[in-house]
């Protein structure tokens, strides 16, 4: 059941109250002027605001999810640098796409960005769509970003709840439940609150509102525009508002990882599947420490399953720590010798055998960059 105890001015969906429309409406004017004021005033200059080209503004949209603005950035520059076009993106291998994505991480926002831009050349002839159920229907696109995209590209008149909105309109009405718990009702508040002749701004302002004034930890509430209808404000509840969720712990994995090298002085790496996490993306193979198991014992198995080869597990290289949003692992990565067999991809899409100058020029994630700057490091081979 969704809860929206709300500023006056909002309809309490869950009583039914009513409200004077009239006073509504003048207060709802009023916070959407006092918001664009400020924007005028205080809003961030950002290189995807200086176009109304979507395919820029929709590149921007992706690299935002989950991601801070001053990361994005230097990625956005190279990204058109590399990719100036929907065509060229769609043109290109998706290896190359992956690996300019590389350190970005939510991999699957990269291969979506490339499926939809070869789908928009198919069916629409190379141009972003302008219409809501179109942009919905290509990968990676939901209602949050379509709207971001389309308000920003072509003016329409459509909500966003990103995020940071969220947060801003908990507070806004002094929310009684987390975020999450109320999405209907947030929607409409936003889409009540939207200037409709002036959507790509307000929805610009609404997003700087949360990203740099109605921020998650010591908001700076004495400068913000809406603060005289900050419901939260009001409350001296503004720290404890939006309300989260309970978490439980986040699993913890222990993964044997192995740095195979052959007699050449070549090292094995294997591309992982297309579905799932990290998907396209190239590492060092290994696999999950079964209870019981040691990491010699588990990585001369996983290479067995994975590859069908034998190897001998030799010295440990590193221990890497690394935070997945719904889980944590440590890599325990160590230096291993290829005995006998020809590697096979029988659980990945593909194996290779490379030199550690070549490893740059496959995409990695970022737990196994880590592994190529170690090896880049050292002073030999190592014996194993």
């Amino acid at each position: 059941m969704e809860v929206n105890q709300g500023i006056s001015f909002i309809p309490d969906l869950e009583s039914g109250h009513e409200v004077d429309p009239k006073v509504q409406g003048q207060k709802m004017q009023a916070l959407r002027q006092a918001l664009l004021n400020w924007y005028g005033l205080s809003g961030r200059t950002l290189p995807w605001r200086q176009t109304q080209d979507p395919y820029a503004i929709w590149v921007s949209e992706i690299m935002l999810q989950q991601t801070q603005v001053k990361t994005v950035i230097p990625y956005y520059d190279r990204w058109l640098q590399a990719f100036p076009t929907i065509a060229a993106l769609a043109d290109a291998d998706q290896q190359q796409v992956l690996k300019l994505w590389q350190g970005l991480g939510y991999y699957a926002r990269a291969r979506n960005l490339h499926r939809a831009a070869q789908v928009i050349v198919e069916e629409f002839n190379g141009e972003f769509p302008a219409d809501l159920s179109s942009a919905l229907s290509l990968p990676g696109i939901g209602r949050t970003t379509a709207g971001g995209i389309l308000s920003a590209a072509f003016h329409q008149p459509l909500p966003i709840l990103d995020g940071n909105v969220k947060r801003v309109l908990a507070r806004l009405t002094a929310l009684a439940v987390p975020p999450n718990k109320a999405l209907n009702s947030l929607w409409q508040i936003s889409t009540d609150l939207l200037d409709t002749q002036n959507p790509r701004d307000f929805n610009q302002a609404l997003m700087d509102l949360g990203a740099t004034v109605c921020t998650p930890k010591n908001p700076s509430c004495l400068l913000c525009p809406w603060q005289p209808y900050c419901r939260a404000f009001q409350l001296n509840q503004q720290t404890q508002i939006p309300m989260t969720e309970t978490r439980s712990p986040l699993p913890h994995k222990q993964i044997g990882v192995a740095v195979i090298w052959n007699e050449q002085g070549n090292i094995l790496i294997d591309r992982r599947p297309q579905s799932g996490l990290l998907g396209g993306l190239w590492e060092f193979p290994g696999g999950k420490i079964e209870p019981g198991e040691t990491v010699e014992d588990c990585i001369k198995r996983e290479i067995r399953e994975e590859l069908g080869i034998e190897v001998t597990v030799g010295d440990r290289l590193m221990t890497i720590d690394h935070a997945y949003t719904h889980f944590r692992v440590t890599l325990n990565v160590h230096h291993c010798r290829h005995l006998s067999g020809e590697p096979q991809p029988i659980e990945c899409d593909e194996v290779r055998w490379v030199t550690l100058a070549e490893l740059e020029q496959f995409p990695f994630p970022a737990a196994n960059v880590q592994i190529i700057q170690a090896l880049q490091n050292g002073s030999s081979l190592p014996v194993v």
